[in-house]
């Protein structure tokens, strides 16, 4: 089979690889579609390797090459003996991941026990810590990491069902802490409701954090944004941002704290990964907020602009995956609830995907170059 192999640093090649073979509990998918995530950018360029050795060190792309692709939509192929939930010809959206369930280990480890998959002992992940990932026309996975499509839904967005996912997690694992403001959660003690909210960044994980907080959480208090491109600003307020502004024009801080009386946020959701971000923090947020670090990369930034952060105590909260529990057939919780959203329209994927490559050709300069390009949101690539 053809695919796009990582082999060094920025370069990609289209390649002929072993087609994967189908054990008796996974299923063979034809891959229809995958999206461009920030991570493969990271990879792509060299800021990031995960496929590690025993002494947990890096193995370079040289010595070990890497398919890239984690956002995964396809149809079934060919299904292993042990599978009779899944059929040749089911559409399908793929967890990347595997854990204690997809392993089909006896025993869970406690990670997975209590619905942390991606932190699991034993985690695998295809597509970034070597597994070979969905730029490729095929790819074998456990039959349970296939949560199939029952709607008319394209396969095109259903790959879009992982990124929402990450989001689902970073927003239940928020609701879930011990903070001084909550968002729309039980308060109790001296706890208060999220009246201000600022997302940094205006990406696709910053406008799907925006659907989400009004369409499914239904939080109605002040909702800002901070993006420097006008087109996404003005998706930003298509989809309920009462302000957005361009933290490049003049005093971002004073910005944000004109919009809030000059209080600063009762929650920020950093999702832009840019290191001047993380140096106006101090300045954005109220005493005691809550502080959801989503965003990678933060390149250029001296750790010492975390003292003023620390002095205000905020609840800075990291989440990573699309972790959530299982459903009785094991199959990953909260990649359902996303697939559910997207088809219920609750959230709409469709106007983010900017850029589309009907070939594995195109990823190189799709990751090189048009993922940094003004009007790029999100690219689908498509087989």
């Amino acid at each position: 089979m053809r695919a796009s192999v990582l082999c060094d640093v920025g370069q990609l090649e289209v390649r002929e690889v072993p087609c994967p073979e189908v054990g008796s509990h996974e299923v063979l998918v034809r891959v229809a579609a995958v999206g461009l995530c920030g991570t493969d950018s990271h990879i792509f360029a060299g800021h990031a390797n995960y496929q590690i050795d025993k002494e947990g060190q890096p193995i370079p792309l040289t010595v070990k090459p890497q398919i890239l692709g984690h956002e995964i939509s396809g149809i079934i192929q060919d299904v292993g003996t042990e599978v009779s939930d899944l059929k040749v010809g089911d559409h399908v959206v793929l967890d990347q991941g595997l854990n204690c369930v997809s392993l089909d280990r006896s025993k869970l480890c406690e990670y997975c026990r209590t619905g942390h998959s991606h932190q699991c002992e034993f985690y695998k992940e295809h597509g970034i810590t070597g597994l070979p990932g969905g730029l490729a026309e095929f790819i074998s996975i456990p039959s349970v990491n296939a949560i199939q499509v029952q709607s008319d839904l394209s396969l095109l967005e259903a790959a879009m069902v992982e990124p929402l996912g990450c989001i689902i997690h970073s927003s239940d694992t928020v609701a879930k802490a011990k903070t001084r403001y909550h968002v729309n959660g039980d308060v109790t003690g001296s706890g208060q409701r999220v009246s201000t909210v600022l997302i940094c960044g205006g990406g696709p994980a910053g406008l799907m954090f925006l659907q989400y907080l009004r369409e499914v959480i239904g939080y109605h208090g002040l909702l800002l944004v901070s993006e420097p491109n006008e087109s996404k600003r003005k998706l930003a307020l298509q989809f309920g941002a009462d302000a957005v502004i361009d933290p490049s024009d003049g005093d971002f801080v004073g910005a944000v704290r004109e919009h809030t009386s000059g209080r600063g946020v009762d929650y920020l959701i950093e999702a832009s990964g840019a290191g001047e971000v993380i140096e106006s923090i101090t300045g954005l947020i109220r005493k005691q907020a809550t502080v959801l670090l989503y965003g990678h990369g933060h390149a250029g930034v001296d750790l010492s602009v975390l003292n003023n952060v620390m002095f205000r105590e905020p609840s800075l909260i990291t989440a990573v995956g699309a972790s959530g529990g299982f459903e009785s057939d094991g199959r990953p919780s909260v990649y359902v609830r996303a697939l559910d959203l997207i088809e219920q329209k609750k959230v709409d994927v469709s106007c983010l995907i900017t850029h589309r490559y009907p070939t594995l050709e195109g990823v190189q300069s799709a990751l090189a170059d048009d993922i940094h390009a003004p009007d790029y949101i999100k690219g689908i690539v498509t087989l």
